[in-house]
């Protein structure tokens, strides 16, 4: 696998080293046996990568991606995180907490490269801007590894089967492929208990309220989170709309007449913020969701493709 280019530099000056042990253990040369399910090659949002080891100096941007590495126990890979929507959940703290945060948001290059990754995993693409200068063509240059989640570049609507697809390519890439599958083993118990209680249920028309106040900033059709509100027995009211997020005028709110409005709770605006933005707007008046004061509210980063997807629809599907 690709290393960075200081590690190769350093591992290059103990070459002399490295041969004269070989010599002093009676000159056995035989090559290291490799690790099981290596080599592994995955294609990533058009980016083919072939690893013949785990990656050991790995750097997550964006919380999903932080937290997939942590459910599948791969702490001890992490040389850095960056960039949390809202809190980890309690059970990664701990882990999460002895992990070195390199920025509050996106760090920049060099002090990417600082950290002497040779693995970058970004949540969306704006991880990877060019602009920024964190390209996955630039990090390559570097010899850096690096996945997108595949909601990232998805050229059609996200399901649970994507983000089965992601656990089980990261935890292959790591060699935990087996922590991969339990996981998704008890993701579909999850969702089949899930839809089981929701069976024969009217589904409730649910507009997502992000953030925005000249516009709504909403859930399209295309991310993971239109499927979350399908599997926990609603509709959402933009799933037309061919993005995973996306703004919507405050008319096209009221022509689609929600029966619930559910907030992403994130940010400096606090979720009785955005209702009371929602309930004193004369527009939306005549909004169900607004005249009855139907809420739903779910963390930003429960409506992405990650590890918390399935527990989302349980917690949705309670509320509708």
């Amino acid at each position: 696998m690709s290393r960075p280019i200081r590690a190769l530099a350093a591992a290059a000056l103990l070459v002399p080293l490295a041969a004269c042990s070989s010599s002093d253990s009676g000159g056995d040369t035989k090559p290291a046996a490799k690790a099981a399910g290596f080599p592994y090659t995955v294609t990533n949002c058009g980016v083919k990568t072939t690893y013949d080891a785990p990656p050991k100096r790995a750097v997550t941007m964006n919380q999903h991606t932080t937290e997939v590495m942590l459910e599948l126990g791969l702490k001890d890979h992490l040389a850095g995180t960056a960039y949390l929507d809202d809190k980890v959940l309690p059970k990664y703290e701990k882990a999460y907490d002895s992990v070195p945060v390199l920025a509050k948001e996106y760090p920049s290059y060099e002090k990417l490269l600082a950290a002497n990754p040779d693995y970058v995993y970004g949540g969306y693409a704006s991880a990877f801007l060019a602009g920024d200068g964190r390209s996955r063509s630039a990090l390559a240059k570097s010899g850096i590894d690096s996945r997108l989640n595949v909601e990232g570049c998805a050229k059609r609507p996200v399901s649970m089967d994507d983000v089965y697809r992601e656990v089980r390519e990261v935890g292959s890439t790591f060699g935990v492929r087996a922590r991969a599958d339990k996981w998704v083993s008890g993701a579909q118990r999850e969702l089949a208990a899930t839809a089981e209680r929701a069976k024969g249920k009217k589904p409730s028309s649910v507009f997502v309220y992000d953030s925005g106040d000249k516009t709504a900033f909403t859930a399209g059709g295309r991310g993971i989170g239109n499927d979350i509100i399908k599997r926990a027995g609603g509709r959402n009211v933009f799933a037309h709309v061919d993005k995973s997020f996306s703004d919507a005028s405050w008319e096209s709110v009221v022509k689609n007449r929600p029966e619930t409005i559910l907030i992403l709770d994130y940010g400096a605006t606090t979720v009785a913020q955005k209702k009371k933005r929602l309930l004193d707007d004369p527009v939306l008046q005549d909004v169900p969701a607004v005249k009855n004061k139907r809420f739903a509210v779910l963390p930003l980063s429960d409506m992405v493709t990650g590890v918390r997807a399935p527990e989302a629809v349980r917690k949705l599907a309670a509320q509708l």
